[in-house]
């Protein structure tokens, strides 16, 4: 009886603390299927089986060796080593502050100061009180930036904000691609996995040079309405996985992607990763974001080009006439044309000059001793006339890059080919084709992803791959007296064709250049000089090739969208024959969920005339 009475206040001891250790390891349990802890962890469920992978590829990023496939053992190692004494940059909480400060407020843990050197000189250098998500225009020349792109500008408390948020700090998510590496690896190492994506902050004004000045690409500004402590924990994230690799992927694990990981750890619930599905276009995430009221605010930022594209377009078609002469070294500054004109037109035309002959000795590589004298004269001339109002900058354009229509498209359509009755399903998972719903998207550009077109005919009852397009991208760009940009094509995939008296479906691979004009608003007329390889078992080589031609017109308006033109090939190496084609395609826009299509062409190929012709609904999701 006495030992019990002496071990009396060991036992009430243990029985006070039991129940807050239980509680504990309660939360612990519970804790590392909480949505927030996994999307600090960038975990996601497996396909297979009711396990979790960190989409992390870097071990480090794991404080347990299980980390990379188990949430539990990673959040119980990050317990243990945040209560660990210490200091430094090494220590778990320096490493790790994000997930220190969610279990700190989710357990209302006390864990005593401690000095992060390293981690505290990065947030106080980039000093952030507002985030904004930055969307470029899509850019067809880059692989990379088909889709556009989307960075993360950090903004500083500011009185005068357009000056100051040029020195702010961006956080962007890219692949760390080789230097080397041609188009053709990027774009098969980009959809592949095979390069890592790296984490990097740049000052702004770098991107804006990039984007806006060498690349032509406007930029978009969203400015989220992320609170003090949200911004906090966004950028403790940043710190947390910027040295980290992320194995990167064009359609998904994308630059897009992982910022929305970002905006989903400083606010919790907002669950942005669960709107992706089978792909992240960078131009969708913004939808997603302007959807979710995450946005105060909105503002418009043109590229170089488009600017000076602007400026020359609101001169009348002589004086745009005279600037190209003044440009190009056709007419002199202080020339009777120039000084006849009266002040305000005068000022017009040399504002304009001087900022075309500026951006084409910038973008396009003017050579100085050329560009130079001519800018000197043009602002010495512009100095000269008083009272005239500076060049007026673009309007914002009526609808937003996000604003366009939804990238994902189904269609179900009918129609007749050779006499043959079809139904025909296409799915589209990306992006775009030039008779879509032209609003928010640039004129004239196409590219479509991993398309797929399947028919089904009745009179034998029979279902075909019709085709399967694994890119196709299309960029008509008009060429007036300034621009000279050049018209281009490429496509790759399988299609069917007639190879003798069989209809077989055949690997193909196309490519074109040529030019583009414009006529009126939103029409233009375009010449492409093509050529298309063909390979197949049923050619008498196994392969074929034809030079051709492809001349058209293609009209676009928010109402309606209309191509029709004439091709011609002839194939040269199994077979010597040509293939003439006659086609006219519109879509009709209701809004921007559903379009109306109608196709019709005529075919001559082996001699024999064929028709096709097919109706249905473009639905865009």
């Amino acid at each position: 009886m006495g030992n019990l009475l002496r071990l009396g206040p060991a036992l009430l001891l243990l029985a006070l603390t039991l129940p807050a250790q239980a509680d504990t390891h309660t939360n612990d349990e519970a804790l590392y299927q909480d949505p927030a802890w996994l999307i600090l962890g960038h975990y996601q469920e497996d396909t297979w089986g009711d396990g979790y992978t960190s989409q992390a590829d870097d071990p480090d990023f794991f404080l347990s060796d299980l980390g990379k496939h188990s949430p539990q053992a990673e959040l119980q190692a990050t317990l243990s080593a945040i209560r660990q004494p210490g200091n430094g940059d090494e220590h778990a909480r320096c490493r790790f502050p994000a997930r220190t400060e969610w279990l700190q407020q989710r357990l209302g843990l006390e864990l005593p100061p401690i000095e992060c050197p390293s981690y505290d000189e990065w947030v106080n250098t980039l000093n952030t009180e507002t985030v904004t998500l930055v969307f470029a225009a899509s850019y067809l020349n880059s692989p990379s930036s088909m889709f556009g792109h989307t960075f993360l500008r950090l903004d500083p408390p500011s009185d005068d904000e357009q000056t100051n948020l040029l020195l702010a700090s961006t956080i962007s998510y890219a692949a760390d691609a080789a230097a080397h590496d041609s188009e053709l690896l990027f774009a098969y190492k980009g959809i592949f996995g095979g390069y890592p994506g790296i984490t990097t902050v740049q000052p702004y004004y770098e991107k804006i040079r990039l984007y806006s000045d060498i690349e032509h690409r406007d930029l978009w500004e969203y400015t989220l309405n992320l609170d003090q402590s949200e911004v906090d924990l966004l950028l403790a994230h940043a710190w947390e996985i910027r040295d980290h690799n992320f194995d990167y992927y064009f359609f998904d694990e994308n630059c897009a992607y992982r910022l929305l990981a970002l905006i989903d750890v400083a606010r919790p619930g907002t669950d942005l990763l669960g709107e992706v599905s089978t792909h992240a276009i960078p131009s969708d995430t913004v939808r997603w974001v302007v959807d979710k009221d995450l946005v105060s605010d909105v503002y418009y930022r043109p590229s170089a080009a488009t600017s000076v594209a602007y400026s020359l377009s609101t001169l009348p078609s002589e004086h745009q006439t005279l600037s190209a002469a003044i440009a190009n070294g056709y007419v002199e500054v202080d020339s009777d044309e120039v000084t006849e004109l009266p002040p305000k037109a005068r000022a017009r035309v040399l504002d304009a000059t001087y900022d075309y002959v500026r951006y084409q000795s910038e973008a396009e590589g003017w050579p100085r001793d050329i560009a130079a004298p001519l800018s000197h004269d043009l602002l010495r001339a512009r100095s000269r006339i008083d009272h005239a109002a500076a060049p007026e900058t673009p309007p914002e354009p009526g609808v937003r890059d996000d604003q366009g229509h939804d990238t994902f498209r189904l269609s179900l359509g009918g129609g007749q080919h050779a006499h043959r009755e079809f139904t025909q399903v296409t799915l589209r998972p990306a992006y775009h084709d030039v008779l879509d719903p032209p609003a928010g998207y640039r004129g004239g550009a196409q590219l479509q992803f991993l398309r797929m077109d399947a028919r089904y005919y009745t009179d034998n009852d029979e279902l075909q791959l019709e085709k399967l397009t694994g890119v196709e991208i299309r960029s008509l760009s008009p060429r007036n007296q300034f621009f000279s940009p050049l018209s281009w094509q490429v496509g790759f995939g399988g299609r069917r064709t007639d190879i003798g008296n069989k209809r077989v479906l055949t690997p193909y691979l196309e490519g074109g250049a040529g030019g583009s004009w414009r006529l009126a608003t939103g029409t233009q007329a375009f010449a492409i000089a093509t050529a298309d390889l063909e390979i197949d078992d049923d050619l008498r080589r196994g392969y074929d090739a034809a030079p051709g031609a492809d001349l058209g017109l293609l009209f676009q308006s928010d109402r309606l969208s209309l191509i029709a033109g004439a091709k011609t090939k002839a194939w040269i190496v199994s077979s010597q024959h040509r293939q003439d084609q006659a086609y006219a395609k519109a879509n009709w826009h209701f809004g921007r969920e559903f379009s109306l299509f109608a196709e019709f062409t005529r075919e001559d190929h082996y001699d024999r005339y064929q028709s096709l012709w097919q109706a249905g609904l473009h639905a865009y999701f």
